[in-house]
């Protein structure tokens, strides 16, 4: 991650902060100054969400972990009152926690479908709706959401995952209508196939088959996307509104 700006007073919450994207994320707006809260959904995650916090204070930088899965509105709001107790403020929301599961539609459950519904589209939507009193109340914020590539081409065994990422893409348009006249932004960031933890399940013949049809010829890594968070949270991107970054190696033509 090459990408500096100052963040110095601000603070950020990143949802699904254990590993991955988020993980990379909080480190990336802590490394320039944030104060971050990392959000992470179950015990399962404990390790890994203090492992990352603990990289962070190592560096110098300050944040706190908070349990909640995103898609239960009370978990939400406990979430938030925990930050507000806090008394950094917020800032900065980075809707990113997501999961994946692979099925045909024929054969999908209805379980894994509102699944991964609730956490992709019900979180963002939970979260956002939070943080937006506290943004218009200083009249600053940065809403970052967490779509995909997939949701403008598509993948076979993926469609509730498309159809949540489109969702996103949808709500974040959307909002920046919204809170247009604010000095608040609502953008997107979505990432081509990236070398993380919601890849783990995923047979190779599968990954070969996505690296193949990636000009850059590799699938990214986490320091690949973080650039484009960092920019999107800056001063530097007041002006992007509604937008979409999509860092994919060329997967995608947005």
């Amino acid at each position: 991650m090459t990408i500096t700006t100052d963040l110095s007073g601000k603070t950020a919450l990143v949802t699904g902060a254990s590993s991955g994207i988020g993980a990379g994320v909080a480190r990336a707006l802590a490394a320039n100054g944030a104060k971050v809260v990392l959000n992470y959904p179950d015990e399962s995650q404990e390790r890994p969400v203090a492992e990352v916090l603990g990289s962070i204070e190592a560096a110098g930088g300050e944040g706190v972990a908070l349990l909640a899965d995103v898609s239960s509105e009370k978990q939400v709001l406990t979430m938030f009152e925990q930050i507000q107790a806090q008394g950094w403020g917020l800032h900065i929301l980075v809707n990113n926690a997501g999961v994946a599961h692979s099925s045909p539609v024929e054969l999908m459950e209805v379980a894994d479908f509102d699944r991964l519904m609730g956490i992709h589209v019900r979180g963002t939507f939970l979260c956002t709706r939070s943080a937006l009193p506290i943004f218009y109340e200083q009249n600053w914020g940065r809403v970052i959401n967490t779509a995909s590539q997939l949701a403008y081409i598509g993948a076979p065994g993926f469609s509730h995952y498309t159809a949540a990422k489109g969702a996103i893409l949808s709500f974040t348009r959307s909002l920046a209508l919204e809170i247009g006249d604010r000095s608040i932004t609502a953008n997107c960031v979505a990432p081509g196939a990236t070398m993380t933890p919601i890849l783990e399940g995923v047979p190779d013949e599968v990954l070969e088959a996505i690296r193949g049809n990636i000009p850059a010829g590799r699938l990214a890594e986490v320091e690949d996307i973080v650039g484009s968070y960092v920019f999107l949270a800056s001063e530097a991107a007041a002006h992007y509104r509604g937008q979409c970054l999509s860092p994919n190696g060329g997967d995608a033509f947005l």
